[in-house]
């Protein structure tokens, strides 16, 4: 197995009053991979990380090797959720794979 892990921060310019409508939106449709995309076994989506945490949302994915991280980032379920929910509204992403 292998994990996949992403943070990141909401931009600056994104109000207070609509990140809990954008988290729950990102959370439904990235969870929705599990199943569609090959090797994708399961996704954690963090949504309230503890104040001491440096990054805003996390995306814990699991995944069954290493080449099914090219084949979910390439996925065009994943792109399509990536493109609409998640990147207009983040910066400064962080990722480890292990």
């Amino acid at each position: 197995m292998v994990h996949h892990i992403v943070m990141w921060k909401f931009k600056p310019e994104v109000p207070e009053e609509k990140k809990p409508e954008i988290k729950a939106a990102m959370k439904e449709n990235l969870c929705a991979l599990v199943g569609r995309v090959p090797g994708l076994k399961e996704l954690r989506f963090i949504d309230s990380p503890i104040p001491s945490s440096t990054h805003d949302i996390a995306l814990v994915s699991v995944l069954e090797k290493e080449e099914d991280i090219a084949v979910y980032g390439s996925h065009p379920a994943h792109v399509a959720a990536a493109d609409t929910f998640v990147r207009p509204y983040v910066t400064e992403r962080a990722c480890l794979d292990y």
